[in-house]
């Protein structure tokens, strides 16, 4: 049996050759536009994020900060039913993490959440909200432990403030500024 490949209608396949290479160009000048924006939020330090080594092998991370940083959360129709605290000068978030399957279970986001809370009172304190997964079909997803469990908060001083939705819970804790 033969079968005939489609051609594409209403177009050449030189038009079509040229669509292609204007994505590449597209997405080469996003890329290139997007490395930009994060090298000057850094710059300005405006993005927050804590690296953990085992030597000198990157094995994961765990970004935070304020509320202006990462003002996606008060879009979140449960997050707007609560809301952020009153009279709070400075809101910081943990957003979430990445371990290396490699390292996972060896304390590597316990390392990362450390060191962010201590960057954080380094950099004056104040609450610091967290959204880990309570869902148990969801906990056996890798994708949703990219926001942590309630376990690694609670022995860090977090407390549940309320339910966002079935899967999710938001936890608070305060951070004093660093003592001089």
């Amino acid at each position: 049996m033969y079968y005939q490949r489609a051609k594409p209608i209403g177009r050449t396949l030189e038009k079509t050759a040229w669509a292609t290479m204007d994505k590449q160009k597209k997405r080469e000048t996003w890329v290139r536009m997007n490395k930009r924006d994060k090298k000057r939020l850094v710059q300005e330090d405006r993005s927050h994020a804590i690296l953990v080594y085992e030597g000198r092998i990157p094995v994961g991370w765990c970004q935070y900060g304020t509320q202006g940083e990462l003002p996606r959360i008060d879009a979140g129709r449960n997050y707007r039913k609560v809301g952020p605290p009153a009279g709070v000068e400075r809101l910081w978030r943990i957003a979430c993490f990445f371990v290396d399957r490699r390292y996972r279970g060896k304390g590597v986001a316990k390392a990362g959440l450390e060191a962010a809370l201590a960057s954080i009172r380094e950099r004056g304190g104040g609450v610091v909200e967290a959204y880990p997964v309570v869902s148990k079909k969801m906990a056996t997803v890798p994708e949703w432990l990219w926001f942590g469990t309630p376990g690694m908060f609670e022995k860090e001083g977090f407390r549940e403030v309320a339910p966002l939705g079935t899967s999710l819970i938001l936890m608070r804790k305060t951070i004093p500024q660093k003592s001089r």
